[in-house]
């Protein structure tokens, strides 16, 4: 495969099972609250991926000693945990583009206090965390800017936590609303803390696995809808000993829609009917698209059921797998539209403007809005260079235009910069292709 590009044949038909990489959302979380626990903590499957080395490259820097330890089925990751007491009071952090480290760990370092610095890629300077900073420096944290306000790098110094309530807007990033939940307790000393949500608390399910996994550590959360969370005080995270991560189903949906345009069945295995992550929701879109799904408690199933049907849905809960909905929208029978989706302006790439920009290539007619994205599929889908912003997803996303041969036999896509997918799947190319038939 050449770094550059990588040309993609026309495939007629897929079918087979794909073992998924661990969830980058779990791990990433898991990592962080493995670090902050008391004991040691022995993690199963851990995505090994760019976002996840990252993390694992801080917490190091952190004094955070952890080894990781090859099995015959895979991998464990043994983090000996701090208990909210980090080793090294100093340490100059890269991010990387990682949004599921630099939020969490910025929350941490600010209620810890000390001397540091975070920063990251140059997009990565681009992405918004003022919200968060806003909120941890109301409650008596010290966090500075050292490049334009309210983005990224940043300083960390000495804070005081006075407060007993934070307020976050909840409608840019959910990670904000994770970074502080996470860091609660160590907040809590001996006082409640509550987080209010200000506004719409927008990618839901990403705080519900940030919940449960709190809950894995020990830790309880109260409630109140999805406008404030209370955590009492004195509670400490611990080692739930053993813990496993559960597949990444933001990559399971390539698969399934793979099945979903090209007859399947395909078979995702590493999540299923009681994963916590709510980008399973995927399927049930694809179901109201006409595929069929099945599902077991470890596994996920898509079978094509001829012609896709056009979709028109509010697609908030799941704004990263909502962008193979709008790849997989050009094989439905008519104008589908994506609703509610103005994160995706603020995530890897503006992804509104660059999947407009790559399905007009192709042939589509597309229409965006500020928080919307409408796609009206072409006769015959236009065989065309695809640029990926660096952008992991961009690059998974259009894997799939190479998909139903019968309109284009010989055609080639061609995928620039695929090496981008190394954030979350490095080898994502290759378990495509292992589905081809």
């Amino acid at each position: 495969m050449n770094h550059e590009y990588i040309d993609l044949p026309t495939v007629a038909h897929v079918e087979g099972a794909v073992r998924l990489p661990g969830s980058k959302s779990i791990s990433n979380r898991i990592l962080l609250l493995s670090a902050l626990s008391q004991g040691d903590v022995a993690i199963v499957d851990l995505l090994a991926s760019d976002d996840t080395a990252v993390m694992l490259a801080a917490l190091r820097s952190l004094g955070v000693q952890w080894t990781e330890e090859k099995t015959a089925t895979g991998t464990i990751h043994h983090v000996k945990g701090v208990a909210g007491v980090l080793p090294n009071k100093s340490a100059d952090l890269f991010m990387g583009n990682a949004g599921t480290a630099i939020r969490p760990l910025t929350a941490a370092l600010a209620v810890i206090g000390g001397d540091y610095t975070l920063h990251g890629v140059p997009r990565m300077h681009e992405r918004p965390i003022g919200d968060l900073v806003d909120a941890l420096n109301a409650a008596g944290t010290n966090v500075e800017y050292t490049g334009n306000p309210g983005f990224p790098p940043l300083h960390i110094k000495q804070g005081k936590i006075h407060a007993q309530r934070l307020s976050v807007r909840g409608d840019v990033s959910s990670q904000f609303l994770t970074a502080l939940l996470m860091v609660a307790p160590l907040m809590a000393r001996e006082h409640a803390i509550t987080i209010d949500v200000i506004g719409e608390l927008i990618s839901k399910p990403y705080i519900e696995i940030t919940l449960n996994l709190i809950r894995r550590f020990g830790v309880t959360v109260e409630q109140n809808g999805w406008e404030s969370f209370t955590i009492e005080p004195g509670q400490v995270y611990q080692s739930p000993g053993t813990i496993h991560v559960e597949g990444d189903a933001s990559s399971a949906s390539y698969f399934l829609a793979a099945g979903a345009i090209a007859g399947g069945p395909v078979r995702v295995e590493g999540v299923g009917k009681d994963s916590i992550q709510g980008d399973v929701r995927f399927a049930a879109a694809l179901e109201q698209m006409g595929v069929q799904i099945t599902m077991g408690d470890n596994w996920i199933e898509a079978k094509s059921n001829g012609v896709l049907k056009a979709i028109d849905a509010d697609f908030n809960h799941i704004p990263d797998a909502a962008m193979t909905i709008a790849v997989a929208a050009l094989y439905a029978d008519g104008t589908s539209t994506l609703r509610n989706i103005a994160s995706w302006r603020v995530k890897e790439t503006d992804r509104i403007a660059a999947m407009a920009t790559e399905l007009r290539k192709v042939g589509a007619i597309v229409e965006e809005g500020s928080d919307y994205i409408k796609v009206t599929p072409p006769a015959v889908i236009t065989p065309a260079t695809i640029d990926t912003y660096d952008d992991h997803r961009m690059a998974m996303c259009f894997s799939l235009v190479s998909l139903d041969g019968a309109a284009r036999k010989g055609n080639v896509m061609r995928i620039n910069d695929p090496k981008c997918v190394g954030k979350t799947f490095p080898e994502y190319f290759a378990a495509f292709a292992a589905i081809a038939k």
